[in-house]
């Protein structure tokens, strides 16, 4: 790993790429023209490298996370993986950045917060350190699909609180649907599915069933 305040020494010493072993490069301290830099000396030498956003404050506050910057550098850099090095008091801004997108999570922990030194006090203890990697693989697995469809767990839902379209009026055989004459119903028994509406209108109603609470059966 290179650590935060050595990022600039990748730019001078390209030895360190040349090595070939996977690298974590943190970026506190740092601006992003120093970072394309870095990027531009190592991608050439081995690809196999990642960055991580970091704040080197201890410990760090909250409005100088600057998460956001995770997302550009996302952008800027998509073919490498993108982590996060925290040095906030707790994990909820740690587990935050797994929704971004992270694929590195670097946190320190420390045996005991009243220790001397100035980052012990954010650290971790063992506690967080379980908590965090559970919360990190509860959202991991919240992310889920990217595609917005029915799922079979919103199926038993969806019968009893979907909508429906109904005739709002009584409507004689043989009329041609306008919009006025549909409504919305909710729950059982499910009918015409409300979202395509608007397919009906122009339809000519060929059967009609029961009372005006069921639909008609448009040609």
């Amino acid at each position: 790993m290179v650590k935060t305040g050595n990022a600039k020494i990748v730019v001078r010493r390209e030895e360190i790429s040349k090595k070939g072993h996977p690298m974590v490069i943190s970026s506190g301290m740092q601006l992003m023209d120093s970072m394309k830099q870095v990027y531009q000396i190592v991608k050439p030498l081995n690809p196999n490298f990642c960055f991580l956003q970091c704040t080197s404050a201890y410990p760090l506050e909250a409005e100088d996370v600057n998460l956001q910057i995770i997302l550009e550098y996302r952008k800027f850099f998509p073919d490498i993986p993108i982590g996060y090095s925290g040095h906030e008091a707790g994990i909820m801004i740690s587990v935050a950045t797994v929704a971004l997108g992270v694929k590195v999570l670097e946190r320190h922990i420390t045996l005991d917060m009243t220790w001397k030194g100035s980052d012990h006090s954010a650290l971790l203890d063992s506690e967080e350190l379980a908590e965090l990697v559970w919360s990190v693989c509860l959202v991991e697995k919240a992310l889920g699909s990217p595609t917005k469809q029915l799922l079979a767990c919103e199926i038993t839902c969806n019968q009893k609180l979907g909508k429906s379209v109904v005739a709002k009026v009584k409507i004689p055989e043989g009329t041609v649907l306008t919009l006025d004459m549909l409504t919305e119903k909710v729950g059982e028994p499910n009918g015409y599915p409300l979202e395509d509406i608007f397919k009906l209108i122009g339809k000519k109603v060929l059967v009609m069933e029961g009372s005006v609470e069921n639909q008609g059966k448009p040609n």
